[in-house]
């Protein structure tokens, strides 16, 4: 053993630092942490040196960075602190925004088991339809239309949801006929299907386009636990379409 001061052994590190003894040993195979000193025998012995450089790691590790980036820091290998700490707080920040919208979705989840007892079948559809939504949606878009129902309030929300589930069994029944697109009927129902998207949509272009998208490539799933054939909601989005382009 050559030099004064404290030696401790890796197990009395472990114990004073609160660092395991596993976690000291792989420190000191990738190198992050490397003994200052040994026995004759090649057991690890560290130095006072060493305990300040653990501290340091430790209290680097505790602001979410990596290994890897402790160590550049530590030996200023491209690590500038300052840096650093800039994409580490990036980070978390983006984190921080993932984690609001989980929490959001998990919100609404339970919210809608307030309304329903459902099963657990229900429960994949509505996470299913939530994440056919957050698809076509931004954030942003889906921030306004968030705003726009709590504007409306629950009352008025379910009252557009009784009245759109009654468009479209009345569309449903008009489709079997087989109208043509610029039958006068079909352009009603295409106003008041419009009517009802613009109490969320308001006149923004964007959300209307995303909401037709969705319909368009989901009116069959999106429709499904509704008393009609599989297609039949495809097909009166499809009419309903047209009817736009002839209008």
């Amino acid at each position: 053993m050559s030099g004064n001061g404290r030696r401790w052994s890796i197990g009395e590190l472990a114990a004073a630092s609160g660092v395991t003894v596993r976690a000291l040993q792989h420190y000191d195979e990738i190198g992050l942490l490397r003994p200052g000193d040994r026995t004759s025998a090649g057991h690890r012995r560290y130095t006072e040196r060493d305990l300040h450089r653990l501290y340091r790691v430790r209290a680097l590790r505790g602001l979410g960075l990596s290994l890897d980036e402790v160590a550049a820091v530590l030996d200023d290998a491209g690590g500038d602190l300052r840096e650093v700490l800039l994409a580490q707080l990036a980070a978390l920040e983006a984190h921080a925004e993932r984690v609001g919208r989980l929490a959001e979705r998990v919100r609404e989840l339970l919210g809608r088991l307030e309304d329903a007892d459902p099963g657990p079948d229900d429960l994949l559809t509505i996470l299913e339809m939530m994440s056919v939504f957050e698809s076509y949606f931004s954030q942003q878009q889906r921030d306004d239309l968030a705003a726009r129902r709590a504007a409306l309030g629950p009352e008025a929300v379910e009252a557009a949801k009784r009245e759109w589930a009654s468009l479209v069994a009345e569309g449903i029944a008009l489709l079997r006929e087989d109208p043509r697109p610029e039958d006068v009927r079909v352009r009603a129902l295409v106003r008041r299907w419009d009517e009802i998207g613009t109490r969320f949509h308001g006149a923004d272009e964007g959300l209307t386009g995303a909401a037709r998208a969705m319909w368009t490539d989901n009116a069959t799933e999106l429709a499904g636990r509704l008393p009609w054939s599989p297609d039949e909601p495809r097909a009166l989005v499809e009419l309903l379409g047209r009817a736009r382009q002839v209008r």
